[in-house]
C-alpha cells in the first residue's frame, strides 16, 4: 500500500509538471492531494486525523479555486492552455489557489496546524515534495501578475520570520520557516526564475537535514532537543549549524540565495522592497 502511495505522488507531481493543459495540471494536483491523505492519517491518532482532514478541507477549497479559474480563463479567452494566461482575473484567482496549496501568507494559517499533527516522516514530504507541482504552474504563469506575487511575497517573509519566534514546537518553527521561505522565492519569482529554483534547491535540502536530524534524536520540541547532547553529541553538533543556515545566516549556504535575491531586486530597482525583506528576516 505504502509503495502505491508513494507512486501516487510521484505521478500526481509529473503529471502536473508534463501538462500544458489546466484539467490535466489540477489532475495532478488531486492525485497527489489524495495520495498524501492515506500517509497522513495513518498513525490514527486524533491529532494526525484532525490535521488531515484540515489538510484536506483546504487543498480541495484550492483545487477547486482553480478549476474555476482556469474554466474561466477558457471561457473568457477561448484557451485552455497554461502558458497563455491574459485576463487578469483568472490569473489572480489561480495565483491565490496556488498560494493556498503551498501555504503562501495571508492564506498560510492551515500550515503550521497540519504540520504540528504530523509525524516527522509525513512532514518532510508535506514540506518538501508538495511545493513541487504548485510551483511549476506558478512558473508558467508568473509574468502576468506581478503586484500579487510581490504582496504575497511580502507579506509570507513577514508572517514566517515574526511567526516562529514564539514557537517551542519544532514542526511548527519549520512550518514558518517554510512560508519564510516561499516568501523569498515568490519575491524574486517574475525577475530571476532560475534564483527562483536555486533558493527552492537550497530550502528542500536544509529541511530535509533538518527533519532528518530530528527523527534521529526523536525530537518533537525544542527541550526534547536539548537532551539530546548525550544520545548524539555529533548529530547535536550539527544542529545549530543547519538551523543558523536554514535562517540565512553568513557565512552557511542558507545566506547565499537570499544574498542574491536581495542583489536581484536592487537591480530591479526595488531597494525598499528588498530592504523590507532583509528587515523582516533578521
Amino acid at each position: 500500500i505504502l509503495a502505491t502511495l508513494l507512486f501516487g505522488l510521484g505521478l500526481g507531481t509529473a503529471i502536473t509538471f508534463a501538462s500544458s493543459h489546466w484539467l490535466l495540471a489540477w489532475m495532478g494536483l488531486e492525485i497527489n492531494t489524495l495520495a498524501i491523505i492515506p500517509l497522513m492519517a495513518q498513525s490514527h491518532n486524533p491529532r494526525a486525523v484532525e490535521a488531515t482532514t484540515k489538510y484536506f478541507l483546504t487543498q480541495a477549497t484550492a483545487a477547486a479555486m482553480l478549476l474555476f479559474a482556469s474554466t474561466t480563463n477558457a471561457w473568457l479567452t477561448g484557451q485552455w492552455h497554461i502558458d497563455q494566461m491574459s485576463h487578469p482575473f483568472p490569473v489572480t484567482l489561480i495565483t491565490l489557489a496556488i498560494a493556498l496549496k503551498i501555504g503562501l501568507a495571508p492564506v498560510h494559517s492551515w500550515l503550521p496546524e497540519v504540520l504540528q499533527g504530523l509525524d516527522l516522516t509525513t512532514g518532510v514530504i508535506l514540506s518538501t515534495w508538495q511545493k513541487l507541482a504548485p510551483f511549476a504552474l506558478l512558473l508558467q504563469i508568473q509574468p502576468t501578475n506581478s503586484l500579487i506575487l510581490i504582496m504575497l511575497g511580502l507579506t509570507s517573509t513577514l508572517v514566517g520570520g515574526w511567526g516562529g519566534l514564539n514557537q517551542t514546537q519544532l514542526r511548527k518553527i519549520l512550518a514558518y520557516s517554510s512560508i519564510a521561505h516561499l516568501g523569498w522565492m515568490i519575491l524574486v519569482l517574475q525577475f530571476s526564475p532560475s534564483l527562483t529554483l536555486l533558493t527552492l534547491l537550497m530550502y528542500f535540502i536544509m529541511t530535509f537535514s533538518m527533519f532528518l536530524v530530528f527523527k534521529l534524536n526523536q525530537a518533537l520540541n525544542i527541550n526534547m532537543l536539548t537532551t539530546s547532547s548525550t544520545k548524539a553529541p555529533a548529530l547535536t553538533a550539527l544542529v545549530p549549524l543547519v538551523l543558523l543556515s536554514l535562517g540565512g545566516l553568513p557565512p552557511l549556504s542558507g545566506f547565499m540565495p537570499k544574498w542574491l535575491i536581495l542583489q536581484e531586486l536592487t537591480k530591479q530597482d526595488l531597494g525598499l522592497l528588498a530592504t523590507a525583506a532583509a528587515l523582516t528576516a533578521l
